[in-house]
């Protein structure tokens, strides 16, 4: 077994069903990063916790049939299964209703995690399973003993603040954003717009390994090192942007496993989150081949 097959992925927050005005999808940020690097190949871990109810039931049923390990997916005899409605603002941007006091808000820290938190090589987490005090205090405990930690703020309104972010963004090695959050975290420092200066300063604030921008039909940037490197948009045809974002993190961290270049691992992430933008939904099914075929098929496209 390579070394790169021994490199793990702990993903912590809150795992869920997407109302959808197509149908009940499996959801939630976490369950989304993990799916996509299942696809890819590695092996993540999903800490969350759902109902004792069927929905329950039935989201467990459906990772594992995903392949994705629901070992450290806690029940909740109490509190329901999460549910989010989702409905289209535009097909650029969807509205989310989410549900409140609901299972994931009470995570438990669980001596059983510690071995596979401690011996991940990365640990990805967001701000919207910190919204409770329960879970919020078990992964401040999980974060801990991390290694790579690596946060994609994924900001919901109403359920973050300014202190809970910046103790969030205090605990990341590396950090995903899209414009409209680099935008808020930066402006509460400076009024600086051009979208580098922006990201220096929240990297150099938190003393951030590396932080990436996420920028749509626009493509992608990331500082690392100290260095810049960026990648184009790609003419697709957008069926909706759902999951667009954990499916570059996934890839991201997929292709840093393997240790490939940083513009091979950042043309990769933002090619699988393009491809994602065809699809209905955060987590069709597909094959790594198949996605680098169809970026392929876009060459001729690109000047």
């Amino acid at each position: 077994m390579s070394n790169s097959e021994n490199k793990t992925v702990v993903c912590y927050g809150e795992v869920l069903w997407d109302m959808l005005p197509t149908g009940k999808q499996p959801g939630g940020a976490p369950m989304n990063v993990a799916y996509h690097l299942q696809q890819l190949g590695k092996h993540p871990t999903v800490i969350s916790k759902v109902g004792f109810d069927d929905l329950g039931k039935q989201l467990i049923e459906t990772l594992a049939a995903k392949n994705i390990p629901t070992d450290f997916i806690q029940i909740d005899h109490e509190k329901p299964t999460s549910v989010v409605t989702a409905t289209f603002k535009n097909k650029q941007e969807m509205v989310y209703t989410i549900s409140e006091d609901v299972a994931w808000d009470y995570i438990e820290k669980m001596p059983n995690q510690e071995s596979i938190v401690r011996h991940a090589n990365y640990f990805v987490y967001g701000s919207l399973a910190a919204r409770n005090r329960q879970s919020f205090e078990a992964l401040l405990s999980l974060l801990e003993m991390a290694n790579l930690k690596t946060l994609d703020l994924n900001l919901r309104a109403p359920f973050y603040n300014r202190d809970l972010l910046e103790v969030l963004l205090s605990s990341a090695d590396i950090l995903k954003v899209n414009r409209d959050e680099l935008e808020l975290v930066s402006g509460w420092f400076s009024a600086l717009s051009a979208e580098k200066e922006q990201m220096q300063l929240v990297k150099d604030r938190f003393h951030l390994q590396s932080i990436m921008l996420t920028r749509g039909k626009a493509g992608a940037i990331l500082n690392i090192a100290d260095e810049w490197h960026a990648t184009n948009g790609l003419p697709i045809q957008v069926e909706d942007t759902i999951g667009c974002g954990d499916a570059f993190l996934a890839a991201f961290i997929s292709k840093q496993i393997e240790n490939k270049t940083i513009d091979e691992t950042l043309r990769h992430a933002n090619q699988l989150a393009a491809f994602i933008a065809t699809k209905k939904g955060a987590c069709p099914g597909y094959e790594l081949s198949s996605v680098n075929a169809w970026a392929d098929s876009l060459l001729p496209n690109l000047d």
